[in-house]
């Protein structure tokens, strides 16, 4: 029987792709300050510009989360005027999330965020687009059921 050793922290995917998150989200941090908004609100938004009318639970599901994680989040960006909450007349136990003119003209306010990421990476626009494509791929297969 062969005994493994513990793989290095620098060899460990994982963790670069972790340090990685935590540097990005250090990155995006005062921008997203500046515009009142936390990562996961900006993370709805988005969820939103992409199809907006979404349930709270199709906002879920795009941003792979649970529908009582996204529930407050979108009561934060109501307050803040950039959504508003509406009940499904057709089925009560939905609630449809719609952006407001201020929530759309975010939109253009957040594009800072993918100057920034270019800026601080050093990366071409082929190179972020190249590599979304790898770490996608790689979730994707991560988080399919084995074989």
């Amino acid at each position: 029987m062969t005994t493994l050793s513990p793989v290095p922290l620098d060899n460990q995917l994982c963790f670069a792709i972790y340090g990685a998150t935590i540097a990005i989200n250090r990155a995006y941090k005062p921008l997203l300050d500046k515009l009142g908004l936390t990562y996961p609100q900006f993370l709805v938004l988005s969820a939103l510009w992409e199809a907006d009318g979404r349930t709270i639970g199709a906002v879920a599901e795009r941003l792979d989360l649970e529908p009582s994680t996204i529930t407050p989040l979108v009561k934060r960006l109501e307050l803040a005027g950039f959504v508003t909450r509406r009940r499904n007349p057709d089925d009560e136990r939905q609630v449809q999330v719609r952006l407001t003119d201020k929530g759309w003209s975010m939109r253009q306010e957040t594009v800072c965020l993918a100057e920034a990421l270019l800026t601080r990476s050093g990366l071409t626009v082929a190179q972020v687009q190249a590599l979304n494509a790898q770490v996608r791929q790689l979730r994707d297969a991560v988080a399919a059921p084995p074989p």
